[in-house]
């Protein structure tokens, strides 16, 4: 009990601590000399930083049995698309002044800007249903639903690596794209080897 008690606490704490950054920050003149350009950043990346520990809970589970983390799966998911949120409506806000149409044509000129959007569509339909009235009315196509985070993390590190590229500064993304590499390729050893086992009992069986 104690342990879910703070566990929930981390979980929260970890999802509202870059609000709190930016406040103190904000309140001290630390959001640098371009405090517009840092907050479009800086949501981006906690968005993909939480989007990264909702792809952790799964291995967390089944490496340490500790079921618990399920539970919470939930709200990081939530927070990333908050941040996700954030981090659109301070492009359309301060990079593109508002403009929907300086929006449209900057989703065709800019390829990050353009694979980034595709990924937050993707994000919509999972924070849509996200509540357990959502998970009974979908039953079994909720989990082949929610499988579309995985399109979305790959295209948003995409987004990370291309926006990262105008400056020649590709190591923080690539550490996103190593982690997700290994989630990724955990995920399809399971399959594989939960796939084999099948066939094995159906070979015994037959």
């Amino acid at each position: 009990m104690r342990s879910g008690v703070w566990l929930r606490v981390g979980v929260h704490a970890v999802g509202l601590f870059p609000l709190a950054r930016w406040v103190v920050l904000g309140a001290t003149q630390g959001l640098s000399a371009n405090p517009q350009e840092f907050l479009t950043r800086s949501s981006g990346v906690w968005a993909l930083a939480l989007l990264w520990a909702v792809l952790c809970v799964t291995p967390a589970r089944r490496l340490t049995g500790w079921t618990r983390l399920v539970r919470y799966r939930r709200a990081l998911g939530l927070y990333a698309f908050f941040y996700t949120v954030l981090h659109v409506i301070a492009w359309a806000i301060w990079d593109r002044g508002g403009a929907p149409a300086a929006m449209w044509t900057d989703l065709w000129q800019r390829d990050f800007i353009g694979v980034g959007a595709i990924a937050v569509l993707l994000l919509v339909p999972l924070a849509l249903t996200s509540t357990n009235g959502w998970i009974r009315r979908l039953g079994r196509w909720w989990r082949r639903l929610h499988w579309l985070i995985h399109p979305a993390a790959v295209l948003s590190v995409l987004h990370f690596e291309w926006m990262r590229a105008g400056k020649n500064d590709f190591l923080e993304p690539r550490i996103y794209a190593v982690i997700l590499a290994v989630l990724l390729g955990v995920r399809l050893w399971w399959w594989w080897e939960n796939r084999a086992k099948q066939r094995f009992d159906q070979h015994r069986l037959g």
